[in-house]
């Protein structure tokens, strides 16, 4: 026993109902976010990794290593905090 003025949009078109553009806006979303992925990874250029890029690496670790401990990462630095100094 519902009033026939309490649901206006029976007989409207498709596109007047406002759920309709709710469930169409996700994948129009994912859509247009894969073109703009897309678009980005053809107009944009990989960097070049350099021939030597693991002898680099091993240099920046010992860099890292001779650094004062204050500097070390929070786990390493408190495994390291009861340690003794070496003389």
């Amino acid at each position: 026993m519902t009033p026939d003025n309490a649901r206006p949009q029976d007989g409207a078109p498709w596109w007047k109902h406002g759920h309709v553009w709710l469930l169409i806006a996700g994948p129009v979303a994912v859509i247009l976010a894969g073109i703009a992925t897309a678009v980005i990874a053809v107009r944009t250029n990989d960097p070049v990794v350099d021939a030597d890029y693991y002898r680099r690496g091993i240099e920046i670790n010992r860099t890292l290593a001779a650094r004062d401990k204050a500097h070390l990462p929070a786990l390493q630095g408190r495994n390291h905090a009861a340690t003794p100094v070496a003389p």
